[in-house]
Order: structure tokens, then sequence, then C-alpha cells
């Protein structure tokens, strides 16, 4: 039985879908892949919908809007271990993530790791078609999340990642409380105060050529806020196991 789930969270994603699917059905091992959608205006979900006559291991869950990427990927989650995955992924919809690279992140886990993180800054910066003020913000951001948590992870922030299924049966993913991009900075956080063993893998990061980013000044607040709130709670002993 194929063990190896790809999450792949969409709104909007009409320009990319198809492509990505495809890419990541090409791939051997076999991946199977759960969109969880947004209900994008744009269409996105009716195009997984004709997808699916072609693709047995293509599953959907649709969602009422667009509810933050950290939720579409505990709902994910929740999904991956009722149905008995061993290896999760999670990976963005707009090929800034190389499909192949799946591979490379599913062999760290299976050599040993925990989780295995995606990283674009564990060997330097290595970052295609991104402008310089999000290169240094990106970065910095993971230098700033460092300093204040203490984590020896270089690239807090990615969200390129495979989980084992141990790791998110732990966690008490319902404690779990960011949104936007901080909700990947608090996973990584709270799996290896729990003791987890993460490895970054590098890859190249690749900006979307299609459709829109969903950067905001509301998901880098919370990042830089959330950070400090994280760390007092771990303090408190808030960070807890799933019962």
């Amino acid at each position: 039985m194929n063990n190896r789930l790809v999450i792949i969270p969409t709104y909007n994603e009409k320009e990319n879908i198809e492509n990505i699917i495809r890419c990541v059905f090409s791939l051997k091992p076999e991946f199977h892949i759960l969109i969880i959608e947004d209900n994008s205006p744009d269409g996105t979900g009716a195009i997984v919908k004709k997808l699916q006559q072609d693709f047995e291991h293509l599953y959907m869950v649709e969602r009422k809007g667009k509810l933050g990427l950290g939720t579409a990927y505990i709902t994910g989650f929740k999904w991956a271990l009722e149905h008995n995955y061993k290896y999760i992924f999670e990976m963005d919809a707009d090929f800034s993530h190389n499909p192949h690279d799946l591979i490379l992140l599913y062999n760290a886990c299976v050599d040993g790791a925990d989780l295995s993180v995606g990283s674009r800054y564990v060997t330097g910066v290595n970052v295609v078609n991104w402008p310089m003020s999000r290169v240094l913000l990106s970065y910095f951001a993971s230098k700033y999340v460092k300093m204040i948590t203490g984590m020896k992870v270089h690239d807090s922030t990615a969200g390129f990642v495979c989980y084992t299924s141990k790791v998110l049966e732990t966690i008490d993913l319902d404690n779990i409380r960011f949104k936007g991009y901080a909700f990947q900075i608090e996973m990584k956080f709270t799996a290896t105060t729990l003791g987890f063993a993460l490895k970054e893998v590098p890859i190249i990061f690749t900006d979307r050529t299609l459709g829109t980013s969903k950067m905001n000044k509301g998901i880098i607040k919370e990042a830089i806020l959330g950070v400090i709130t994280m760390k007092i709670r771990a303090m408190f002993g808030k960070i807890k196991k799933r019962n």
C-alpha cells in the first residue's frame, strides 16, 4: 500500500493546479495527493474534480471559503491520519516547490528523521525570482525565529515539509494556533520541543510564475508577534502532546 500523501492547499490556482497534479503523479515512488480547496472563485475545484476521473488517488476536501493556510494543513493532517498514511507532505501548488524534491524529503525521513524540511537557507540562499526585499524579509525572519526560540533550524518559515505520522499523532493539532505562515514556525517549534528529530534538506525555491502570491502584511505581523507568544507558551508548559 502507498503510504505517502502530498497535501496541497488551493485558493485561485487554476493556472497551476493541473500541471502540479500531473507532475506529482509522474514521480516514482508513487505519491497520493489531497487537495484542500477553499472555494476558489476561479474554478480550481472544478479542475480538480475533472482530474479525479483520471487519477484514482487524487482526493479533495472542499471548504466553504478562505480559512487560512494553517487550518488547511490541519484539516489535511487529520484526513491523512484517518487514512493511515505514514509520510505526510506539505507543498505549494505554484511550483515554488519542485515536486521532484518530494523524493529527497521522503528519503530523509526513511533514513531516520521524524520530519524533514525543504530548506532555502541551510547551504546559503537558494531562492530564484524573488525581489531582494522578499529574500531579505524571509532570510532575516528565519534568523529572528532562531534567536527567539533557540531552534537550530535555518529555514523555520519553510512550507515544504515531510512529517512522519508519529509526529502528527503526537502533536495536539487542535492546540496549534496560527493560521498564516507563522503556522509553519509553530509546527516545527512544537515538533522539536517534543523531542522529534528534524532534518533540513537543501532545495532551490523558485517563486511562482503564474497566479498571485497570498503574502500580506497581516501574515507578516502574525509571524513576528506570534513567535514571542509561542516561546512564552512553551516556557509555561503550554505545548502538549495529544491526549
